[in-house]
């Protein structure tokens, strides 16, 4: 049952965010088989040494594939559900899913992530943060979270603290798409310009 959810999961179309939120592709290829971990960490190294934007996206399409899945069947089944939720623009329903998801497989961190998108979405920043402190302690890598602690920050004024989370995804993810045109914007901002 896991591969051929893993299957419809990658199927299925992604949530509709904001363009600045970096979230999973609509189409993720399969999720290598073996130890979770050390895909993850051999994924990081192929990620960072990247010698393309190309072959870094390929890379981080894996990542998000591994990350997508999780060990529960009831969780992947009801993340699934959240995906549809989004689709019909139904946060609130998204929202209880992931609360369910999180209460039966605390350890998965997509689906905080997941959450920590949608309270971005509807502004409740202090809630994302949260959400994302959890993907974070769980997964310090998890390049979406970053970015996303990085817009809040932004959105809140923090413009120095959000500066050093962009630079913190961009040391795991040195191709990631628009956070190098934010952290040269706000090095200029908070850093002032090179004399």
């Amino acid at each position: 049952m896991a591969a051929a959810l893993a299957a419809e999961l990658s199927a299925a179309p992604v949530q509709a965010a904001p363009d600045d939120v970096v979230g999973p592709p609509a189409k993720l290829p399969q999720a290598p088989k073996g130890d979770r971990l050390r895909n993850l960490d051999f994924l990081f190294g192929a990620l960072k040494a990247a010698p393309n934007e190309e072959s870094a996206k390929a890379v981080e399409e894996r990542i998000w594939a591994v990350w997508m899945i999780s060990p529960s069947d009831t969780a992947n089944l009801l993340m699934t559900r959240v995906r549809t939720a989004v689709e019909q623009k139904d946060l609130d329903l998204a929202i209880k899913l992931l609360d369910g998801i999180i209460a039966i497989k605390p350890d998965y961190v997509e689906a905080w992530n997941r959450r920590a998108t949608l309270y971005y979405m509807q502004k409740d920043y202090g809630r994302a943060i949260s959400d994302i402190r959890e993907v974070l302690r769980r997964e310090p890598r998890h390049f979406g979270a970053l970015s996303g602690l990085g817009l809040i920050l932004q959105d809140i004024g923090d413009d120095k603290q959000a500066l050093e989370v962009y630079r913190r995804a961009l040391n795991v993810y040195p191709r990631l798409q628009r956070i190098p045109d934010l952290v040269k914007e706000l090095q200029q901002k908070v850093e002032g310009r090179d004399i």
